[in-house]
C-alpha cells in the first residue's frame, strides 16, 4: 500500500468533509457571490499551476476543438449548479440534507451508467438502488416535500461524473477549462454586485476576503490530493474511502450546528446507509475478482 496515496486521499477526503465549516464562516456572503469568488479564485490558481508547470499551451492547443468545448461547458453548467447549491444549503441550515446527496450519489451514478452507456447492473446492485429509492421516498413523505437539496446534489453531480466520463482531459486541465468558461458570467456578476452597492468583498473585513480568496484553494487542493491519490492506491479503496466525506458533513451537522434530526429522518436515513453498506460490500468483492481499471468519480 502506496502510505503517500492513502494520505492524499484521507486529506481529499477530510478537506471536502470539512467544507461546511469553512462556508459557514461566510454565511454572511450571498451564496451566488461566493460561487462567483469560488469560479474566480479557483481560475486564477488553476492557471498559475499550468503556467508554472509549464503545461497552459498543452490545454490552449485544445481549445481549437469544439467537441472538447462542448462537453466542457456542458460540465461547467453542472459543476456550478452543484457548487451553488451546495454553498447555499450550507449556510442556510441544511448541511444534513447535503449530506444525503453526496451519500446518494454513487448510487444514482450507477443508474445514470445503466441508462446512458447501457452498463448492466450485477443482481446485488439493484438491493441499494431500489434502497435508495425507499429512502427518499420515506424522506419525502415525512418531510412533506422532497428532499430536493439532496437531489439536486446528487443528479448534478452524478450528471457531471457522466459527462466527464466522454471528457478527453485530465482533473486539472478539466477543471482549469470549466472554471474558464464560467468565468466572464462570474466576473460580470462581481461586477454588477459591486455597482449596485451589493458586493461583499472589500467591504465587509479582511478575513472574510482572505477567505473569499481561499476558496479557489479550498477547491483546487483537494481535487489536486484526490487526483494524486488516484494514481497510487486501488480504485476499491478511493471507492470506499468516497463516504468520509457525507460522513463528516453529516456529524457536523448535526453535532455541530445543531441542525435537528427526527426519528422519520433517522429511518429514511437508515434505508440509504442499507442500501450504501450492500453497495461497498457487492462492489469490494467484485473488484477483487476483477479490478476495475477506470475511476470515473471526480470531485
Amino acid at each position: 500500500m502506496d502510505k503517500k496515496g492513502l494520505l492524499y486521499a484521507l486529506g481529499a477526503y477530510f478537506t471536502w468533509g470539512l467544507f461546511p465549516i469553512y462556508w459557514k464562516f461566510l454565511k454572511h456572503v450571498p451564496a451566488v457571490q461566493l460561487l462567483g469568488h469560488r469560479i474566480l479564485w479557483s481560475f486564477a490558481l488553476l492557471a498559475l499551476v499550468l503556467l508554472f508547470t509549464g503545461q497552459f499551451g498543452a490545454l490552449r492547443q485544445k481549445l481549437t476543438d469544439l467537441k472538447v468545448l462542448r462537453i466542457y461547458a456542458l460540465a461547467a453548467v453542472l459543476i456550478g449548479i452543484n457548487w451553488l447549491t451546495y454553498v447555499w444549503a450550507v449556510n442556510a441550515g441544511f448541511i444534513v440534507e447535503t449530506s444525503l446527496g453526496y451519500f446518494i450519489n454513487p448510487l444514482i451514478s450507477v443508474v445514470l451508467g445503466m441508462i446512458f452507456f447501457r452498463e448492466r447492473l450485477r443482481p446485488l446492485q439493484w438491493i441499494p438502488v431500489v434502497l435508495a429509492a425507499a429512502g427518499v421516498i420515506y424522506l419525502t413523505l415525512s418531510y412533506g416535500r422532497l428532499p430536493w437539496i439532496a437531489l439536486t446534489l446528487a443528479f448534478s453531480f452524478g450528471f457531471y461524473g457522466l459527462v466527464k466520463k466522454l471528457a478527453p482531459l485530465n482533473s486539472v486541465f478539466g477543471l482549469t477549462l470549466e472554471t474558464g468558461i464560467l468565468l466572464v458570467p462570474a466576473i460580470l456578476y462581481l461586477i454588477f454586485a459591486e455597482i449596485s452597492g451589493a458586493a461583499a468583498f472589500s467591504h465587509t473585513g479582511a478575513t472574510s476576503d482572505i477567505l473569499m480568496i481561499g476558496a479557489g484553494l479550498a477547491t483546487t487542493i483537494p481535487l489536486l490530493m484526490f487526483a494524486g491519490a488516484a494514481r497510487r492506491i486501488p480504485l476499491t479503496m478511493i471507492g470506499l474511502m468516497q463516504y468520509i466525506a457525507p460522513t463528516m458533513q453529516f456529524l457536523l451537522g448535526i453535532f455541530i450546528y445543531k441542525e435537528p434530526f427526527s426519528f422519520q429522518q433517522l429511518i429514511g436515513f437508515g434505508i440509504v446507509w442499507c442500501g450504501l453498506l450492500v453497495f461497498a460490500a457487492e462492489s469490494f468483492y467484485h473488484n477483487q475478482r476483477a479490478p476495475v481499471l477506470e475511476n470515473p468519480i471526480e470531485m
